[in-house]
This record gives C-alpha cells, structure tokens and sequence, in this order.
C-alpha cells in the first residue's frame, strides 16, 4: 500500500469533490507535497489532520486522540477469522450489535459490526445506522450476505421444520443486545408465539457459543448461522438471509489496517473460506449503503 493519496482518494476519503481538494492545498490548509510535479497527499499526515481537525462528539470529546484498532459489535466466524488471518493487527470485542453501536459512540473502536433488521428479507442496518450512528464519521459497508435459521440438537426427539415447531421446546437465547436475538423476537410476535410456549435457556453471546448447549444435549435448537450448522455438523431449517455489516469510522478506512483487511478480502484464500463455511454470499463484501452526512 502506497504512502501517499491521489487526489481523487483524498477526495473519496473527505466527500468532497476533487476541485475542493485542489483549493484546499492551494491555501495550504491540508498537507501535500508537489516533488513530482503532481499533488500527493502522505496518508499518515492526512489520517493526523483529519482527526486534529474533527469536532463533535466521539474521542476527541473524550480526551483521546484516537480510536483504538478494535472492532465492536455482533460476531462472525468469517470476520473473525480474516481478521486473524490478514495480519491486519485490528482487535475485537464481539458482544452484539447494539453493544457495539454504544461502544462505537463511546469512542472503544474504529468500527462496529450489526445485523439489525429494517424489514425482514428486505433491508438491514440502514435504519440503524442512521439513527444511532448519523451524527458520526462512519461508511456501512456490507460484508456479507448470510442464512440464518434454526439449528437443531441431534438430541432433540421433536420434528423440527420451522418457527412454529419450537412450541414446547427449549430455545437458546442470545443477550439482548444481539442482533440474532433481536431478530428471533420479531419472528416470534410475528408467529404469535409468547415466550411462555418455551422453554428459555440462557443467553450465550457468540454464534459458537449458541450451539454448545445443543451439542451437549442441554437444549433443543438455536437461531444460528447456515455456516456454524455445517461446522457442527447440524440439523439446519433456513428461515432468512440477513446482511452483515461494519460501520467504519472514515478516518480509518484507508489506513493501513483497514485496508490490509481489504486486499486479503479479495484473495483467493478468503474466498474459498468463505466456500468452505457455507451459507456466506460475499459477492458484494465492500458495497456501501450507508454514509453519515
């Protein structure tokens, strides 16, 4: 990866047009060299300008100078696992997507990861994002498309086809904070199921974590992943395809983590991973669908 910007980086990086980029480095208000005879813009002073130059809330109203290299919010398998893989050096504290949302605007991380429903089957995180995460720097890119559904015991004696058939059985919940369960609920009202017709095993706060009572015979199904299901080995009763993705402080994007995480994104390894894992379409990994004004 490059040291220095173009201008049309720099201008992709602030939203702004090139022309804006042009007359900000004729007044001298933003670092630039010209010893080639072009403008390039050195990233590392660029990242520092913007963040100096910031105002509102966030870190800078926290007295810190930057955002750590974590990311926040709900947990995949895919993610965490490029994430180890790239080299790219960004940490994580998975704890669900509205956890990490708060955590985002506390200033804990230069990212957060949500799956939350705007319509099911229809749209995802926009509304979320808008609302909790409008005021701030962010870009929501997608990283994937995913099927989620219901994951089933092998000690379960009930037939198990669909959301209706939970009735008397034992479910495993999620904090509620998470996306997943956030998502079971809406499922439920919208079956007419009451939380009494089951039974509720306590919250488990990763997609992994969700499964381990069904292996251990402790509960009967979960509202998992396609791609745990087939990691376990799993009876699985797909219901929707949700989309998972990370908003990410624009003042990052184009440091050298973040893009790291990006280049190893777009090899051959990564793909067949995401393959291997099943239920994954990261045919649009990268797409924005949402930019804070």
């Amino acid at each position: 990866m490059s040291e220095f910007l173009t201008t049309r980086e720099v201008a992709q990086l602030l939203r702004v047009k090139e022309r804006k980029v042009y007359d900000l480095a004729a007044r001298g208000k933003i670092p630039c060299s010209r010893a080639t005879g072009k403008l390039l813009f050195p990233r590392e002073d660029i990242e520092n300008w913007i963040i100096q130059t910031r105002s509102g809330p966030g870190p800078a109203s926290t007295g810190k100078t930057a955002r750590p290299a974590v990311l926040l919010g709900s947990h995949d398998p895919l993610l965490e696992w490029a994430l180890r893989e790239s080299g790219c050096g960004i940490a994580t504290f998975f704890d669900g997507s509205l956890d990490g949302i708060d955590r985002y605007l506390n200033g804990e991380g230069i990212a957060t990861a949500m799956h939350l429903f705007d319509a099911p089957g229809k749209s995802w995180n926009i509304q979320a994002a808008g609302a909790y995460l409008g005021a701030q720097n962010i870009a929501l890119m997608e990283w994937a498309g995913r099927s989620r559904g219901l994951i089933i015991s092998p000690h379960c004696d009930k037939p198990v086809t669909g959301i209706d058939d939970i009735r008397g059985l034992s479910v495993v919940s999620r904090q509620p904070g998470a996306g997943s369960q956030q998502l079971l609920n809406h499922l439920l009202d919208e079956a007419g199921i009451s939380r009494e017709d089951f039974n509720s095993y306590p919250a488990q706060r990763t997609e992994t974590d969700a499964v381990m009572p069904l292996l251990q015979g402790k509960a009967d199904v979960c509202l998992g992943l396609a791609a745990i299901a087939e990691q376990y080995k799993l009876a699985y009763v797909p219901l929707v395809q949700e989309r998972f993705d990370i908003a990410v402080d624009r003042h990052f994007w184009f440091g050298q983590s973040w893009q790291t995480l990006l280049t190893f994104c777009r090899s051959n390894a990564f793909q067949d991973k995401a393959k291997e894992f099943g239920g994954y379409d990261v045919s649009q990994l990268g797409k924005i669908w949402f930019n804070a004004d």
